[in-house]
């Protein structure tokens, strides 16, 4: 029967990250495995706790949201250990884009007996992180300024935190002057955003990336050019069923490794957690990580 080690982000979801693994947990142990629960006290000791429990041959478990499933993912990637994800965060996008369920019978019987399956994860690098690892994206300019807007919410929840975030930043946001090299080759975008993609989510189930696969070995690269900011706004919009990459404004491209260039001081992020400004340097890593969905 399998061993897990649960590191649960306390603070998650408006914390409810201890409550949802508390339904699971019951599952888990009434059907004969073994579990041990970790409270971290932040996201270097999330991975510490993590990367130790992987050595001891224990299945991960990362109770939380997608920051700390990134940061959890990121720390094993490449190590072998097997990640397994519960859900109780604003987002949950690379848990949504697994295709893991919202039930916890459902979920704890992936836990229990599903094979794992071998992810791309991103090894992002810039002036300030030097070699970082995430699982779902890299965006840079008014995607990471309405993310800092959503995590700073404190009445919403969910994709409305992040769709008043996006309103937020848009209102604020002058275009920018992007040079965005894809494998080598340079592509120059002026206007709103720029993201690498492994998954097609973020913002709460916003698909960015619709075409974006989690296993084979690219990133989708989505650039938004300028356009005027109503325009902007049915974009947005757009973002839900991915009908946005049909507009002329949005330009995708695909590629192994992406570098995101500006002319002025433009944010980026990762995974809702990273955050620094551009440069940033995002490569993918085939395979590289094991995860129970």
């Amino acid at each position: 029967m399998r061993q897990f080690t649960a590191v649960v982000n306390p603070t998650a979801g408006d914390s409810t990250g201890a409550a949802a693994l508390l339904r699971i947990a019951r599952l888990l142990r009434e059907a004969g495995a073994e579990l041990e629960t970790e409270y971290s006290r932040s996201l270097a000791h999330a991975q510490e706790i993590a990367v130790r429990a992987g050595k001891q041959g224990r299945i991960v478990l990362a109770v939380g949201g997608d920051g700390i499933a990134g940061g959890i993912g990121g720390a094993l990637s490449g190590t072998g250990t097997t990640l397994g994800l519960v859900p109780a965060g604003r987002g949950n996008d690379f848990a949504r884009a697994l295709g893991l369920p919202a039930d916890p019978a459902d979920l704890a019987r992936i836990l229990l007996t599903g094979d794992p399956r071998h992810v791309d994860t991103i090894e992002v690098e810039s002036a300030v992180h030097a070699r970082t690892v995430v699982l779902g994206s890299v965006y840079a300019g008014v995607d990471a300024l309405a993310n800092r807007h959503a995590n700073e919410a404190r009445l919403l929840r969910g994709a409305a935190s992040y769709y008043a975030g996006g309103l937020r930043a848009v209102a604020t946001w002058r275009p920018a002057s992007f040079r965005v090299t894809v494998d080598g080759q340079e592509h120059d975008c002026r206007g709103y955003t720029v993201v690498a993609a492994n998954s097609r989510y973020y913002g709460s189930g916003r698909a960015i990336a619709p075409e974006a696969r989690l296993d084979d070995g690219q990133l989708d690269v989505v650039m938004i050019h300028e356009a005027p900011r109503r325009l902007f706004f049915a974009i947005m919009n757009e973002l839900k069923t991915g009908a946005h990459v049909h507009r002329p404004e949005v330009q995708v491209l695909r590629g192994r490794e992406i570098r995101i260039e500006a002319d002025r001081p433009v944010p980026y992020g990762a995974d809702g957690e990273v955050e620094a400004a551009l440069p940033v340097t995002a490569r993918v890593r085939p395979g590289d990580l094991a995860v129970l969905c």
